[in-house]
């Protein structure tokens, strides 16, 4: 009997990706699924939020002036003094939204400025599943964990597809599903989601991955694209004026009049000037990724940023979590989105049981993959 042949690179190639594929999955598919399915109830959460409290929905949203003087009364209030950044209301929520430095949400009548409702972030399920979905629970230390099973879960779709690849003329009848025996039952439907969801997969888990290097990500496209890295809100001269809010919310709807004021960025720092995200036409990120710079005390808009008139590398980085997180391309979008959030648990499901199957027959002649 001549002696086996040694195993060519090809041979080795593929034997490597199987084993990492195969323990890519056992190690990590457990918190990726997870964190897909959390992110697939957040697609839902405003809806979600106000089926809950009824009270931040169904409410007249005044006039700029008005909400000016509303949020006069409630950054003077000792729970605005807490927050650090103040949402405006719109039509979808007619509440401001204020975010605690420890994660809580507070909600204030958009009239008088009154509290309505307090989120606490460590008891309320949608903001744990917010930071578990972000963070892993566990601020920057978890974010760059979830960073790495980010990018494990394309290391999984793509040497899934290789491994897969029967080549041309036998591509849609290799993804046939078995009924029997089961290392066939579950290594056929392993294979035919993993392949039909791919290209959904690869968009979700791929933005998903960049939120998580999102700083690395838009310093490496605005180097790509040869663009200069967002500006810094300019440094003022301090001052111990007060600060008039309906002045200043008249004069950034004056700067920037076909845009909506979104969100305002806090505390006003001495030195500091005040930053305020405004939504411009045809922007995706529904807070939009424009800004605006104002000198609080003197009531004066410094400049800004537009971010429709972004360079190529801006606007694909701003792209990313909007269609990360189905603020765009409507219902069709964000259902497709939620299959895809459960998607993961399928692959991890079937590829356990077919892991299992082949563990049980070691010796089986027919073939899964």
């Amino acid at each position: 009997m001549e002696p086996a042949s040694p195993p060519t690179a090809k041979r080795r190639m593929r034997h490597a990706l199987k084993t990492l594929h195969l323990w890519l999955g056992l190690s990590l598919g457990v918190l990726l699924s997870l964190v897909t399915l959390a992110g697939g109830v957040l697609l839902y959460e405003q809806p979600l939020l106000t089926a809950v409290h009824p009270e931040l929905a169904g409410r007249q949203v005044p006039d700029i002036a008005a909400l000016g003087r509303a949020l006069d009364r409630i950054l003077a209030s000792d729970e605005g003094k807490s927050l650090r950044s103040i949402t405006l209301p719109d039509d979808g929520l007619a509440a401001f939204e204020g975010g605690a430095k420890n994660g809580d949400r507070l909600y204030f009548d958009p009239t008088d400025g009154r509290l309505l409702l307090t989120r606490v972030a460590r008891r309320d399920p949608l903001l744990i599943l917010l930071d578990w979905h972000t963070h892993l629970l566990g601020a920057s230390a978890g974010e760059t964990v979830l960073g790495i099973v980010a990018f494990s879960g394309l290391l999984m779709l793509c040497s899934g597809l290789w491994l897969y690849w029967p080549g041309r003329r036998r591509a849609l009848t290799h993804l046939r599903p078995h009924a029997r025996p089961a290392i066939l039952r579950w290594a056929s439907w392993h294979r035919l989601v993993g392949v039909v969801a791919f290209p959904l997969l690869l968009v979700t888990i791929g933005t998903g991955t960049t939120m998580a290097y999102r700083g690395a990500v838009r310093t490496g496209l605005a180097q790509l694209f040869h663009e200069p890295l967002p500006s810094r809100p300019p440094k003022i001269d301090s001052a111990k004026a007060a600060v008039s809010w309906p002045a200043l919310l008249l004069a950034a709807q004056a700067a920037a009049p076909d845009a909506a004021i979104t969100r305002i960025s806090l505390p006003v720092r001495a030195g500091n000037a005040l930053s305020m995200r405004v939504r411009r036409p045809g922007e995706w990120n529904p807070t939009g990724r424009s800004t605006l710079w104002l000198d609080p005390y003197t009531v004066k808009v410094l400049g800004g940023e537009d971010a429709t008139r972004l360079g190529q590398g801006g606007r694909l980085a701003n792209a990313l979590f909007p269609i990360h997180s189905g603020a765009v391309g409507g219902g069709l979008w964000r259902t497709l989105l939620a299959v895809g959030a459960t998607l993961p648990s399928v692959m991890l499901v079937t590829g356990l049981l077919f892991w299992r199957a082949r563990r049980r027959r070691p010796a089986a002649t027919l073939r899964a993959g």
